[in-house]
This record gives C-alpha cells, structure tokens and sequence, in this order.
C-alpha cells in the first residue's frame, strides 16, 4: 500500500442525478456559487458530470457523491460513491 500514500488526494463532488437512462452510467448536476469579480454579485453556475454507476443503485433525483477516476469512456471520468438522499 506505499502507492496510496504518494497518490494525491482524488476529487469529490456532490451533485443531483438528472439521468440515469444509460447503461451503467448516470449524469450528475453540480451546482456552484461564485462571486463576480466586478459586481460583486453572487452567480449561480452547474456543471454536468457523466459518473460510472457499476451497481445500477443511483435513480433519477437522488443526492450522490462521485469522484475523480480514470478515463472510463470519451466524456465519462468520474465514478458513483454513494448515494447520500434518496430523490
């Protein structure tokens, strides 16, 4: 396990499943809030994650965490963890 120790720290999202039609794969919307760095005002951005679901266990409007992995396909690079609220 010495590789564990020098791999850095893998990245985690926590978003809301806006498709689950694929085959083992689900769509992810991440919302953001940010400030403007000219008005000051806050802005409300999403971000859409393609996430591997191995299991099949994420439905439509459920809270989930991903994480960062390796290329799986063309556009999918981030696998499920678990399911925090069921939709």
């Amino acid at each position: 396990m010495p590789n564990d120790a020098l791999r850095p720290k893998r990245k985690e999202r926590i978003g809301i499943v806006t498709s689950d039609k694929m085959e083992k794969t689900i769509t992810v919307k991440v919302d953001r809030v940010k400030h403007h760095p000219m008005y000051s005002k806050l802005i409300r951005t999403a971000t859409k994650f393609k996430a591997h679901d191995e299991k099949r266990i994420a439905k439509l409007g459920d809270t989930v965490r991903i994480e960062e992995t390796r290329p799986m396909s063309k556009t999918k690079r981030w696998r499920l963890v678990e399911v925090l609220k069921k939709g």
